[in-house]
């Protein structure tokens, strides 16, 4: 497939783009410092900014996908939509958050008192952008939500999903390494699982 990038220069986009390349996909990174991306090939790197997504149009235009690896501080949701929509790109899939991921019912990791305050700013951003997905009907839109830790690591390959519930492992720890993250999400490309949907990912 051909899919636009953009946020390709941050540590979780650098590593989708690593694992769309690995498949034989062709990527058109987006980033504000393009040279910052070393070149390769089947990939090309133009410079964009997500925090001004209705400029994008004539960039994206022309892919099969959107993926979204941005700050949700900085990218309003509502006109990265409508950039997708104007380009002509049918399907938006988006580097969730684990904050807007339940631990009882009806109950947010976001809102229990052990999740830091310094983390709070971006993770209600991406709740706020997950809730103006769900309000769209027109575009195939995934959003994959990673464990609570979510640092580089290794790709095993071996992991589990879920739906809108934060998973945890025998020992109740919340993780996901970028690595196989960038598995699952790329794996959702060529798939279409969960179209217009959230999933999780985790050990």
């Amino acid at each position: 497939m051909k899919v636009a990038l953009i946020g390709i220069t941050g540590r979780v986009g650098s590593r989708i783009a690593a694992e769309l390349l690995q498949r034989g996909h062709t990527v058109t990174g987006i980033a504000r410092n393009p040279e910052r991306v070393e070149p390769e090939a089947g990939l090309t790197v133009v410079a964009g900014d997500a925090a001004h997504p209705d400029a994008l149009a004539p960039v994206l235009a022309r892919h099969d996908a959107v993926i979204s690896a941005g700050r949700f501080a900085t990218v309003d949701p509502v006109k990265l939509i409508a950039a997708v929509k104007a380009a002509g790109v049918p399907r938006l899939l988006v580097v969730g958050g684990a904050g807007s991921l339940e631990i009882a019912p009806g109950k947010a990791l976001i809102d229990t008192p052990e999740f830091p305050e310094a983390y709070k700013p971006e993770a209600s951003a991406g709740r706020a952008f997950l809730k103006v997905l769900r309000g769209e009907s027109a575009l195939n839109w995934t959003f994959l939500s990673p464990s609570a830790l979510f640092e580089p690591g290794e790709r095993t390959g071996k992991f589990r999903l879920g739906g809108d519930s934060l998973l945890v492992d025998a020992q109740g720890k919340s993780w996901i390494s970028m690595e196989d993250y960038a598995i699952a999400l790329v794996d959702e490309l060529e798939t279409d699982k969960h179209p217009r949907a959230r999933f999780t990912i985790g050990y």
